[in-house]
């Protein structure tokens, strides 16, 4: 796929979203040009990339040997129908839309007979860091997608899993998949405001299971809400689901007001044994759960200590000393003696390393200098090696070795530099320790 004669690729709509992950995450294999409604947005990111852009839908694909449309569900069948019809002799179109029979249908009927086509859908989001372990759905149409195994060695070499199926197959699983899960959180999130709980509080109540619950009603509810309603509308597949749902929920409900616990009972049982993998269910929700109090373990254990933290959905980060830990929430107190409350759900604890690397790139460094004696048979590389090892220490240097000898000893001077000047005297006391004689 990515030989030196295939390797120019053309992403309409790449300014945003999935568009332009895929600019970033595949241009070290092809050469990407990508296009835009936004002229002045559009080259701002290929910029940011360093891609190419172009205005020009047709222009864009004259030397394109892979076409990616990636543009709004709503858009994609007339977008295909500009810009299809004008694509290179011998080059494979592909779409990333969300729902695939349109766009395949779409594909067919305005790519030329001697162009491939292959309708996929990535099953992520632009979030994700990597292909890796990534699913991506590939839909292959029969006598028009014969090179199509060259696309799955490659997302195959990026370690994807890959799933085959037909557009109208992925359809009516994306509606259950999607459309449901999407729909039915929705409507919890919809639900709950409509009874004006105060979710917040309602957390101090929680079990594990509502807890989880919340955290996916607000990943689905904060995220575009113009993409869940193309998806719910232009997937015809989801009405059928919906309506399945609301029926079936009426039902359910119905039996609980007539006390009918025996077919309620039975509803359930019947569900289970339909869901299966229930012990693989089991252990892996066992596994969230658990998550969420060991990080509350492991920041109960550092209380008096400083962390850093870092919001999972922002990427903000927030160091301090580690206050007060609850089942919900850390408080920590900042550099300002500010007291920041975080909920425990929504932060990763930084490591080590991880807090060093942030600290020396965002903190303002404090320098001193430093000179001692040492006995003259000490080894230079290794006296600097042991001043870099002294934990407060960011970083360090010989600036001065004084090349007399007085009584066996010799002089050195060190510039070093610490996130907190109070810490001088910590380090200065080390070298005492370790038989150095300072010289003020």
């Amino acid at each position: 796929m990515t030989n030196e004669d295939n390797k120019n690729m053309t992403i309409i709509g790449a300014s945003r979203g999935l568009g332009k992950w895929i600019a970033q995450h595949l241009k070290e294999d092809f050469n990407i040009t990508i296009t835009s409604r936004n002229q002045a947005e559009g080259q701002e990111v290929a910029n940011e990339l360093k891609v190419s852009y172009n205005n020009d839908n047709i222009d864009a694909i004259k030397d394109a040997n892979i076409i990616i449309f990636s543009v709004p569900i709503e858009h994609m069948a007339t977008t295909i129908k500009e810009v299809a019809p004008h694509a290179p002799k011998g080059s494979l179109l592909m779409d990333v839309a969300s729902i695939k029979k349109e766009p395949a249908e779409a594909l067919e009927k305005y790519a030329p007979k001697d162009v491939e086509i292959l309708p996929c859908h990535p099953m992520f989001g632009p979030r994700v860091p990597t292909l890796k372990r990534q699913i991506v759905v590939l839909t292959p149409i029969e006598n028009r997608s014969n090179s199509w195994t060259l696309v799955k060695e490659y997302l195959e070499k990026k370690e994807c899993e890959i799933v085959i199926t037909s557009p109208d197959e992925h359809d009516k699983y994306m509606s259950i998949v999607q459309g449901l899960t999407h729909f039915s959180f929705i409507s919890l999130a919809s639900t709950i405001k409509k009874l004006n709980i105060n979710v917040k509080k309602s957390r101090s109540f929680s079990s594990p299971v509502y807890s989880l619950m919340l955290d996916m009603i607000s990943r689905v509810v904060y995220q575009n809400p113009y993409l869940y309603y193309s998806i719910q509308k232009n997937n015809k597949e989801t009405a059928y689901a919906r309506d399945a749902l609301i029926k079936e929920s009426m039902r359910l409900s119905k039996l609980i007001e007539e006390g009918d616990e025996e077919d309620f009972v039975k509803a359930i049982a019947e569900s289970a044994e339909h869901i299966d993998e229930i012990e693989e269910a089991l252990v892996r929700s066992d596994k969230a759960i658990s998550m969420l109090n060991q990080k509350a373990n492991i920041l109960t254990k550092l209380i008096g200590e400083e962390v850093g933290l870092e919001d999972a959905f922002s990427k903000k980060a927030y160091i301090g000393i580690v206050r007060k830990v609850s089942s919900q929430t850390v408080t920590i107190e900042n550099e300002n003696n500010e007291e920041i409350e975080l909920k425990i759900s929504s932060i990763d604890i930084m490591d080590k390393d991880e807090l060093f690397q942030w600290k020396k790139k965002n903190l303002k460094l404090e320098s001193f200098d430093l000179t001692a004696k040492f006995p003259s048979s000490a080894n230079e590389d290794y006296l600097l090696k042991m001043f870099k090892r002294i934990e407060p220490v960011i970083d360090a240097n010989i600036i001065f070795k004084d090349k007399e000898i007085e009584k066996d000893l010799r002089t050195y001077k060190f510039h070093y530099s610490l996130f907190n000047k109070q810490e001088k005297d910590y380090v200065e006391k080390y070298i005492q320790g370790i038989g150095g004689i300072l010289i003020k």
